[in-house]
């Protein structure tokens, strides 16, 4: 085990009802509601175990939230390939730090989950939404002496509501900004965010683009808007535009960065006909000039990414409560395993697990 404070960079939380219940308490009809699935197909230990909610005949395998009269999955997870219920929906925050020092994280970072699918199209539900899970992520969060961090989300529809909801989770404690590669349907890049960003930099919190995508139907191309949006972020010059804001690209793997390197490459050269310009693969300080973090995954190729200059710029995470593809509570051992083996330097594995993550979170 390290002796020194790791950094789990990426993890989540599982809303539940107490997650809105202050919107429940101001009667708002906005509150999530939990759909079950017909009785008679719910096992019995999880109708014992989960809240209650309003029941449809004939669903079978899993959960929603109703939100804007509109279904999203809450998905019915076991304990015997998750964390115990409390320690996901921090009930049990003392649970969670059991947790996390068995397996030797001094931090964790927490996203949401709620959030990954939901695609506002009201702004005063996204606004209420958002602030009700930051308050409550804040408040469970404070319990945790300083080891539970957290990213804020926040009501992108309304960009001056977005401003003043991102300087209150500022001084709740929020180490970063959440958000997905096309939130309401735009480019990360598209200038409707530019306020979000030119607060972001003011209060040196990073920009934290997660996988997930909020239209019906995309769930499959998770990982595919971030790729896009560092494509976009280098080739549009935003790091130009807010030259101390960081980017993160969490949650993707880094196996997708040559390809990215490449296709900025082929737009470069397809932009001076009959040249040959130097390749984006070549500009070595490329990460560490444009702030740009990137989680790894241990299946990816990490020496050749080293050799790409990502030394500094190279993060990691479990996603502790997931079991999805991109989950690996034994990322943060296999971080050390490549350093036990030669593949990485104890100084480079010191970095990837816990030096890179503070300065990109600032913590």
């Amino acid at each position: 085990m390290p002796t020194f404070p790791v950094i789990d960079a990426d993890t989540h939380v599982d809303e539940n009802e107490a997650t809105w219940q202050a919107l429940a308490d101001a009667g708002s009809k906005h509150v999530p509601v939990t759909v079950l699935p017909d009785a008679q197909i719910q096992s019995a230990t999880a109708q014992r175990r989960e809240a209650p909610g309003v029941r449809i005949a004939g669903a079978i395998g899993n959960r929603w939230w109703l939100v804007e009269n509109r279904l999203q999955p809450r998905v019915i997870r076991d304990e015997k390939h998750h964390p115990a219920r409390g320690r996901r929906e921090l009930d049990d925050v003392a649970g969670r730090i059991a947790d996390m020092d068995a397996m030797g994280v001094e931090a964790q970072v927490i996203f949401p989950t709620f959030f990954i699918r939901y695609g506002a199209q009201d702004p005063d539900a996204e606004a209420a939404l958002t602030g009700a899970y930051n308050r409550w992520l804040a408040e469970r969060c404070a319990a945790s002496g300083g080891r539970l961090k957290w990213t804020a989300t926040l009501p992108m529809l309304d960009a001056d509501k977005a401003v003043a909801e991102l300087r209150w989770a500022k001084e709740q404690g929020a180490c970063g900004v959440f958000r997905r590669g096309f939130d309401l349907d735009k480019p990360v890049t598209d200038k409707h965010f530019f306020p979000v960003y030119e607060e972001a930099e003011a209060l040196d919190m990073p920009v934290c683009i997660h996988t997930g995508h909020p239209l019906p139907g995309r769930e499959w191309d998770r990982g595919f808007p971030v790729m896009a949006a560092f494509i976009s972020v280098v080739s549009e010059g935003l790091p130009s535009n807010f030259p101390r804001l960081r980017f993160g690209f969490i949650e993707a793997g880094a196996a997708w960065v040559p390809y990215a390197l490449s296709a900025l490459g082929m737009q470069s050269r397809s932009q001076v006909l009959h040249n040959r310009p130097q390749s984006f693969d070549l500009q070595r300080d490329l990460f560490r000039s444009d702030r740009l973090y990137v989680t790894i995954d241990p299946v990816d190729p990490v020496e050749h990414l080293l050799d790409m200059g990502m030394e500094d710029n190279l993060i990691v995470g479990t996603d502790y409560c997931h079991s999805d593809p991109s989950a690996n509570l034994a990322a943060l051992d296999e971080v050390e395993r490549w350093a036990s083996e030669g593949r990485v330097s104890e100084q480079v594995a010191r970095k990837i697990l816990e030096t890179n993550a503070k300065t990109f979170y600032g913590i």
